[in-house]
């Protein structure tokens, strides 16, 4: 038997609408008892971590990450993302198929989650909807579940034909998988590399429209209406545009299953950061103008908006310093969100501490029916990070976890400071 209690720190679980003085004993991967501070029954033999003055809240879970292996490990690796997940507070990821090969099959599924791959943190996999991620054939859905999907997509390949979107819809439904639509219509954005408007026409960069991304949404949720009766999830990935949030807003109000994320990086940069063609600043959705980042505040402030999430992209640092157009797209942003996320929806805009953990835990982990995370009430995994929320420290890219650098927050100030991380019981993270 394992166990470990945490004792004198602030216990926030929103799922379990807990915030006050509580210790927190862990046995054996699972929480096993919570009660005042002091009045734990059974830590004889517990290792003991003083959380006194800190906050203690579910282990927080990032559903859209890209781990970049298989076949990408110059980039980043399973073990160094993960690394990088965990200074950052999260216990679990959701990695993204676009690896090579494509993770299309049950055989790269259960690859990604061996104990091989070295993993600091649970990996939970995201598989390709199509073959490929062509958008032409239809993966088996059951037995990518079977070995362990917890979603479908074709990530950077959005489902462009409606007729194939609505099989997907259809098909994941009947299996209980969600769908995540990376909403871009790239016969809109062909040779585009940032947001169209008054920066790229000054940069002389051909711009993406934001008509690319919200037709996309707009006629996905159209196919949602239409199949109703088979209650698919529609999850917007990354969404960054204000038509894009009005859509999945009007879709709740008509009863629809539609949930979206919207990263760090949308709601507080603008295509404004592009500067003199910083490749730092270059992603997918792109960065957009000032008023669809005060539509994502919005959504979020609201609760329109269902997670935060990383879109943690790492690319090798010589694949980011060349000429704007020819860079990749994405950026590393694992052990930024909760230090952004407290700085700027927690201090500057007033959003209570359990709401802001809720977008990076409890919510998560519902979207993708992810049971027995996102909460610590008994008998739930004793995934947990303990953060000191006073703290303000500065994020130094060349000090990260991760392979890669790729990043637009170098230097900025964060607020709260990871003091452990836990996964299943196990303590993955730990600063002075």
């Amino acid at each position: 038997m394992t166990a470990m209690a945490i004792c004198g720190g602030r216990l926030v679980d929103p799922a379990a609408g807990v915030d006050g003085l509580k210790d927190v004993l862990l046995i054996d991967g699972r929480v096993a008892e919570i009660a005042g501070t002091g009045k734990l029954k059974s830590r004889n033999g517990a290792e003991v971590l003083d959380a006194t003055g800190l906050v203690v809240a579910p282990g927080l879970i990032d559903i859209h990450v890209h781990l970049r292996e298989p076949g990408q490990a110059y980039k980043e690796t399973i073990a160094t993302g993960t690394a990088a997940a965990a200074a950052g507070g999260f216990s679990s990821v959701a990695a993204m198929p676009n690896t090579t090969p494509v993770n299309d099959s049950p055989e790269v599924t259960r690859w990604m989650q061996a104990p091989e791959r070295g993993a600091q943190v649970r990996v939970f996999p995201i598989a390709a909807a199509t073959r490929g991620s062509k958008g032409d054939t239809l993966n088996d859905f059951a037995a990518l579940k079977s070995a362990g999907a917890v979603a479908v997509t074709d990530d950077g390949r959005p489902i462009l034909k409606d007729g194939m979107m609505r099989e997907t819809l259809a098909a994941a439904a009947r299996v209980g998988l969600t769908v995540i639509q990376h909403a871009e219509d790239t016969r809109m954005t062909q040779g585009a590399s940032m947001n169209l408007g008054p920066v790229s026409f000054k940069l002389g960069l051909r711009g993406m429209p934001v008509e690319a991304e919200t037709s996309i949404v707009e006629r996905d949720i159209r196919l949602v209406a239409e199949l109703r009766e088979a209650h698919p999830h529609l999850h917007v990935a990354h969404l960054s545009t204000a038509g894009a949030l009005a859509a999945v807003r009007q879709a709740r109000r008509n009863g629809l299953r539609v949930t979206c994320e919207v990263t760090p990086h949308h709601f507080l940069l603008t295509d404004e950061h592009v500067g003199l063609y910083n490749t730092h600043a270059k992603m997918n959705p792109p960065l957009r103008s000032a008023a669809d980042r005060e539509a994502m505040i919005e959504g979020i402030l609201d609760g329109v908006v269902d997670a935060i999430a990383t879109d943690h992209a790492p690319h090798a640092m010589h694949e980011k310093e060349v000429e704007f157009e020819l860079a990749p797209n994405g950026i590393i942003g694992l052990e930024t969100a909760l230090g952004l996320s407290l700085r700027w929806l927690h201090r500057e805009w007033r959003m209570p501490l359990g709401r802001v953990l809720s977008l990076l835990s409890a919510q998560p982990a519902a979207l993708l029916g992810l049971k027995g995370r996102g909460t610590l009430t008994v008998g739930s995994y004793a995934d947990v990070v303990v953060f000191d929320p006073k703290v303000e420290w500065t994020y130094r890219a060349t000090e990260s976890q991760s392979k890669a650098k790729n990043t637009p927050f170098d230097g900025w100030q964060m607020q709260g400071k990871v003091r452990w991380t836990i996964s299943e019981g196990k303590i993955v993270y730990a600063s002075a």
